[in-house]
Order: structure tokens, then C-alpha cells, then sequence
């Protein structure tokens, strides 16, 4: 298993589709999961059922919470970082989430989405 869940170079991808994914435009049909409200703006990313087990003695902190269109773990180095980093995010974002967090983390996310060269 990959161990960040993405294939560097992926030979499926076009040109086009990797200028979505370097300036995060791939991110917008989320928009209709936050509108039906089966996501929120702020929370961790959502999972696919497999990778629930790795949260181990965490998961019930990620069930508790709505999945995000952006997160903790999106602006504190997302693909650099390794998957057990991500869970500790998620769990600290679970454990001290607060409003103010939120707006940190979407004032971050503006940052981190026009720095196209680290937005991958």
C-alpha cells in the first residue's frame, strides 16, 4: 500500500488533469457534498472504508465528525507527510476543534491553494 494513499506520478493523469490537482480545482465538486451536508468546509479528509483501521484507538474520534473539503492535515504538509502524521492530525483537529481553529485553517487553506507548487 502506498504509504500516502497517492501515486506520484500517475501515467492516468493528463496534462490537464494535473493542472487541477496542482492548483486544487479538482477539490470544487466537493461543493455539492458540503451543500447536501454530507461534508463541512473544515474537517478531516474523508476516508475510504479500508483505511479506517489505520486510525486504530482513533477512529471513533474520526466517526464523530464530518469529513472536510479542507483540514488540519491539508495545511500542515498533506502528500509530504506520511499517514500516521495524518491520523495525529485529524485526531488533534477532533480534540481541539473550536471556530477559531476553523478560520485558521481556511485562512491557511487560501495560502496553501494559491502556492501552486506545493498544492499536489
Amino acid at each position: 500500500m502506498v504509504e500516502t494513499q497517492k501515486i506520484r506520478n500517475d501515467p492516468r493523469v493528463t496534462f490537464f488533469g494535473r493542472m487541477l490537482r496542482k492548483s486544487s480545482l479538482d477539490e470544487l465538486p466537493q461543493l455539492i457534498n458540503i451543500l447536501r451536508g454530507d461534508m463541512s468546509c473544515v474537517g478531516p479528509r474523508p476516508i475510504v472504508a479500508d483505511e479506517l483501521q489505520r486510525y486504530g484507538e482513533h477512529q471513533a474520534e474520526y466517526l464523530g465528525t464530518r469529513p472536510g473539503l479542507t483540514g488540519l492535515w491539508q495545511v500542515s504538509g498533506r502528500s509530504c507527510m506520511d499517514y500516521e502524521n495524518r491520523v495525529a492530525l485529524d485526531s488533534q483537529y477532533v480534540r481541539n476543534w473550536s471556530i477559531w481553529l476553523d478560520l485558521i485553517i481556511l485562512l491557511r487553506t487560501i495560502v496553501a491553494v494559491t502556492r501552486v507548487d506545493r498544492a499536489s
